[in-house]
């Protein structure tokens, strides 16, 4: 695809700066943007930016009135990543399959499928399930008995949707991941652990995307709900019975234990942790490898473990730096002390 620069401040709805007819063919980072290339820029980076040699950059709106003689051409954007998004999609060709079943893929018995669905070779799709419209299944998924896939739903290369299972509208399950695996559900006794029968499911509610090898555990009863809009990571792990608001961000290898309740617009860094049966209230934000032990408020920064307010710890980890020089002080009072009651 080849576009002027006029055409895309249009699409973007941003301010032009420079020839309007300058033909961008293709968009790539600051360091690696050639001639016909645009790319884009934060306020941290515009230097960089007007040092490159890509074609066009995008920059913030704010920076406009600072930026006009900017080296380059350029268009202004309230958003330069969302802008950048944008052009992503328009700049990467789609990815198209033939419609329909193909003939080496399994359809059960009492399958239900909807118009214009993909279901590639070697998909398995178990008895009584039903797939929505426009849903596309890649080779060696499986979609389980009684699961719903919900229409326009993507499910990648060896991923598993449990006995059902149900996926909201334009659900993303990338490769490898598991949707209603059991729950880790035991009794013990005399030192034998028993297994306790996981007979709920898992409900992802629409526009959620699931990362690669990631595990969501089906309730022991009732369900485990991902809210609608939320995106998790690859390598995430969520236990039986949890409820997950609508629009968290969840990073890679974070772990959520069963029964936890969070709020909306959560984000949990990676490397997160949760003890179970917690209430983590919306709109908040988890720095990397924080330790959840307890419920936490709404609207709070926490870090570390246990976490706690961020300021805090960052306040703790200066004084952690500070220990070895503080015991070194330690001893020599203690010395001195010693040597004053010797006296």
């Amino acid at each position: 695809m080849i576009m002027t620069l006029e055409e895309i401040a249009v699409r973007l709805e941003g301010q032009l700066q420079g020839p309007a007819d300058v033909e961008i063919s293709g968009i790539n980072n600051i360091t690696g943007a050639g001639a016909g290339d645009i790319t884009f820029a934060d306020e941290n980076h515009v230097a960089e930016a007007a040092a490159c040699q890509a074609g066009a950059v995008l920059l913030p709106a704010a920076a406009a009135e600072a930026q006009k003689d900017f080296p380059l051409p350029a268009v202004f954007v309230e958003d330069t990543r969302a802008a950048f998004a944008v052009l992503l999609t328009l700049f990467t060709p789609p990815i198209v399959h033939a419609k329909g079943v193909s003939p080496e893929a399994h359809i059960g018995r009492d399958v239900k499928l909807g118009r214009d669905v993909t279901i590639m070779p070697m998909a398995f799709v178990d008895d009584c399930a039903v797939i929505g419209d426009g849903a596309v299944l890649y080779p060696h998924t499986y979609i389980g008995q009684y699961a719903e896939i919900g229409r326009d739903t993507v499910i990648y290369s060896s991923a598993t949707v449990r006995e059902h299972c149900r996926l909201g509208e334009r659900v993303i399950v990338h490769s490898s991941a598991v949707i209603g695996a059991d729950g880790f559900g035991f009794t013990t006794k005399d030192g034998v652990h028993t297994k306790v029968p996981q007979v709920g499911n898992v409900v992802l509610e629409d526009d959620v995307e699931i990362g690669a090898h990631a595990g969501i555990d089906r309730a022991t009863i009732g369900s485990t709900v991902i809210g609608r809009g939320t995106k998790i990571d690859n390598l995430v792990h969520i236990g039986h019975n949890c409820k997950i608001g609508p629009g968290n961000l969840i990073v890679a290898q974070t772990g959520i234990s069963g029964s936890t309740t969070s709020g909306a617009n959560v984000t949990f860094g990676g490397q997160t942790g949760t003890v179970g049966h917690i209430e983590i209230g919306g709109n908040s934000v988890f720095a990397a490898r924080s330790g959840i032990i307890g419920n936490t408020p709404e609207g709070v920064f926490y870090a570390g473990f246990p976490a706690r307010p961020h300021q805090e710890w960052l306040r703790m980890q200066a004084h952690l730096q500070k220990i070895a020089a503080m015991s070194k002080k330690v001893k020599a009072l203690e010395k001195k002390i010693d040597e004053l009651e010797k006296k």
